[in-house]
């Protein structure tokens, strides 16, 4: 059974349980597999060899997560050949909207079909069924370089530290 993690996460003040045990630098990332784009597949190995940063999110279409996500794409053309991934629990259909609607070309992935990605990666918030919002940078050798839970949802992470741990990583 997976570590539950009371108060790990919260909203305004409220605590939620968070499922699975928080990942630490220098762990070895769970390979995954989440739905992306047109129901593809998309899995942690199809990045093997890059740095990736990976940012989970509760849901694209509420303001804080469509700005992080607007933002790391802004980030993209800064950080050379690194993977980026946002993944959420939304369906891929409102995720691939959503990043038509707003210009988003970095991979945006599902993990709404199976569990396993968020309880793995320590972000399944167990009374709503998001994701916690949190930021992981994986080396190429797939060791966990950098780890932000973010512990109430409407926060941003701290894009700098995960940038300087992505290109540190490369």
């Amino acid at each position: 059974m997976a570590v539950e993690r009371a108060g790990a996460a919260s909203l305004r003040g409220n605590p939620f349980t968070v499922i699975g045990a928080e990942l630490k630098p220098g762990d070895t990332a769970p390979d995954f597999t989440v739905v992306g784009a047109g129901n593809s597949a998309v899995t942690l190995k199809d990045t093997a060899g890059k740095v990736r940063i990976i940012s989970t999110v509760p849901s694209l279409d509420t303001p804080v997560c469509s700005t992080e996500t607007k933002k790391w794409e802004g980030h993209r053309a800064d950080l050379g050949d690194i993977a980026m991934l946002t993944i959420s629990m939304d369906l891929p259909p409102a995720q691939a909207r959503w990043t038509s609607e707003n210009g988003v070309e970095h991979t945006v992935a599902s993990s709404h079909k199976n569990e396993q990605f968020a309880t793995d990666y320590g972000v399944l918030i167990k009374e709503l069924r998001f994701l916690q919002r949190a930021v992981f940078v994986v080396g190429k050798d797939d060791k966990v370089k950098y780890v932000e839970y973010v512990q109430e949802l409407p926060s941003e992470p701290d894009y700098d530290k995960a940038i300087a741990a992505a290109k540190a990583a490369g």
